[in-house]
């Protein structure tokens, strides 16, 4: 599986860390950018990139980086499929997949530091969806993304 991984300026030097990381742990990443400061490209950029690559399938998960986060998670969740959620602990990345089965997970540069982001990183790319759980909720959270998958069939035309 290669994860995308793009920043806009807010999210350059932790975006550096994390692919330097992925690098060394042996996980294929493309860098859709920004590949340098002085030539940043904005937060909506970057993350629709990423949406129509994930709606469209042709890849399957990203990392997304801006200040806070939650630009290119708002961004990213204007897409079909794409499920982003902005996350600021390793606890929170591994539920965003094991509940929500989160494809793109959103960081903040001003607010996660490289050593906790690449711990994150690590956390949501190794938890699956449900992964751990009892069969009844297995069953009622599998549900619940058929119901969020039927939303939008309807929402987005």
């Amino acid at each position: 599986m290669k994860i995308l991984v793009g920043a806009d300026k807010g999210g350059f030097h932790l975006k550096e860390a994390v692919l330097a990381h992925l690098r060394e742990s042996g996980v294929e990443y493309e860098d859709v950018g920004t590949v340098a400061l002085d030539a940043c490209k904005d937060f909506t950029s970057i993350a629709a990139g990423v949406g129509e690559r994930i709606s469209a399938g042709t890849a399957e998960r990203a990392v997304l980086i801006c200040g806070t986060g939650m630009g290119m998670a708002i961004a990213a969740n204007k897409f079909k499929g794409v499920r982003a959620a902005v996350v600021e602990s390793q606890y929170a990345a591994g539920y965003a997949r094991k509940i929500n089965d989160a494809n793109v997970l959103c960081l903040g540069g001003f607010i996660v530091g490289p050593g906790m982001g690449c711990e994150i990183v690590d956390t949501f790319l190794g938890t699956g969806f449900v992964e751990g759980f009892p069969q009844w909720r297995t069953d009622f959270l599998t549900g619940q993304k058929k119901r969020l998958e039927e939303l939008e069939r309807t929402q987005f035309r």
